[in-house]
């Protein structure tokens, strides 16, 4: 094995080495980080948006769906109310009080453009942000941070996940730490013979030394930042399994390294083909944890949260009528849910023409009828300041609308 190909299986060994093109011309003073920050989850298996915002005031609903419908706000395991039309799954109650605060909002009828129903296109388009395109080099969130002012901190985007995802690959610097407990746990460079006899290797100026020197201080970095949440746990044993416990890590993160400004979660289990189940049953046991853990993300962080956006979004959305397994197929437009101190909340957005059959798009979803781009360009330009210039270059060929969306307060 020769010198680059041992670096490089070093990284991924290390757990929390930065990965990307530029990843280590990090600088290591610089003005403060902007204080505006991101989280972005997205929901991999395309969540059935209808029985996440329900339209309780559309009889068309409950005649689709006679036994996945989530009853009316009222009813026993009924809908909690937003407004008069429009309900939030039951499960989803530790958000309530989010809503009350206007610190919650959704956008209904929203998604890509694109008409594929194939998980795999849905996603890459929604992390690359190019609907239609698979040629696409780098994911919009990396696009972002090259557009972001401040020093190319490898901290500044972090994804909690197994791998780096699609959405920050590119030539920024980007983090990737475990989820679950694995991302406090020891690795082998944190043994002190091994990190100093690595040391000892690369202690030179060339540019594989100043790689792993910089990976080393990143590493240290993520795991320094950590260290309070660690010995809040019981003796330092795994924390539970699942979402709650993930969101309240990468609240310490972020709350502890000021560096942290964008974040990425994926989570999975959505693809509801059959039992779905309404009030109770398999989608609900997937939003209570996922409701739960967004409460505590918000909570977590505290005073940031006021200067967080946090936008949960799937690939696609799933037929409005269910199928004959009792559950629902592939569809088209979905909800995007946004979260935060700036979010216009307490509101549905978006264009909502109801579920009337002559309403559907091919007889059978929901249309899309606000392009995803278009809420994220709006986060982009309203929370985290990008020009009308950095916004083309986030997203190419991004659409227009005649009447734009007011989701960030100003």
């Amino acid at each position: 094995m020769n010198r680059r190909d041992f670096m490089r299986a070093m990284g991924l060994a290390a757990g929390a080495i930065p990965l990307g093109r530029n990843a280590w011309a990090a600088a290591t003073e610089g003005p403060a980080p902007a204080q505006r920050k991101l989280i972005v989850i997205l929901l991999r298996g395309a969540v059935d948006g209808l029985n996440v915002v329900i339209p309780y005031g559309d009889t068309d609903y409950y005649r689709l769906r006679p036994s996945i419908a989530v009853p009316r706000p009222g009813q026993d395991n009924g809908a909690i109310a937003l407004d008069s039309y429009f309900g939030m799954h039951p499960a989803l109650v530790a958000l309530r009080d989010l809503w009350a605060q206007r610190k919650l909002a959704f956008v209904h009828a929203a998604g890509s453009p694109d008409a594929t129903r194939s998980h795999f296109d849905g996603q890459d388009y929604i992390e690359s942000g190019t609907p239609g395109r698979k040629a696409t080099p780098d994911g919009w969130m990396n696009r972002l941070l090259t557009a972001l002012p401040g020093p190319a901190l490898p901290t500044r985007a972090i994804s909690v996940g197994p791998v780096m995802p699609r959405i920050l690959s590119g030539r920024a610097a980007a983090t990737n730490i475990a989820a679950g407990a694995a991302a406090t746990r020891a690795t082998p460079l944190d043994r002190p013979r091994i990190g100093d006899a690595f040391a000892q290797l690369y202690r030179g100026n060339d540019r594989l030394a100043r790689t792993y020197q910089e990976g080393r201080q990143t590493h240290s970095e993520v795991m320094a930042s950590m260290e309070s949440e660690m010995r809040l746990a019981d003796g330092g044993a795994p924390l539970p399994n699942g979402f709650p416990d993930d969101a309240a890590r990468l609240a310490t993160l972020i709350r502890n390294d000021p560096h942290v400004q964008l974040a990425f979660m994926a989570l999975g289990g959505w693809d509801t083909h059959a039992n779905q189940g309404a009030s109770t049953g398999q989608l609900a046991n997937h939003l209570l944890p996922l409701g739960q853990g967004l409460a505590t993300l918000a909570q977590g962080l505290g005073p940031l949260f006021d200067n967080t956006v946090i936008v949960v979004l799937s690939e696609f959305g799933r037929t409005v009528r269910q199928n004959g397994n009792n559950g629902t197929d592939h569809g088209h437009g979905n909800a995007i849910w946004l979260l935060g101190g700036p979010v216009a909340g307490g509101k549905v957005h978006g264009d909502w023409q109801g579920l009337a059959d002559g309403q559907l798009y091919e007889g059978r979803d929901v249309p899309v009828t606000t392009d995803f781009r278009l809420v994220l360009a709006q986060i982009a330009e309203r929370h985290l300041r990008l020009s009308d210039q950095q916004l083309q270059r986030l997203f190419p060929a991004l659409p227009k609308r005649a009447s734009p969306l007011q989701l960030i307060r100003t």
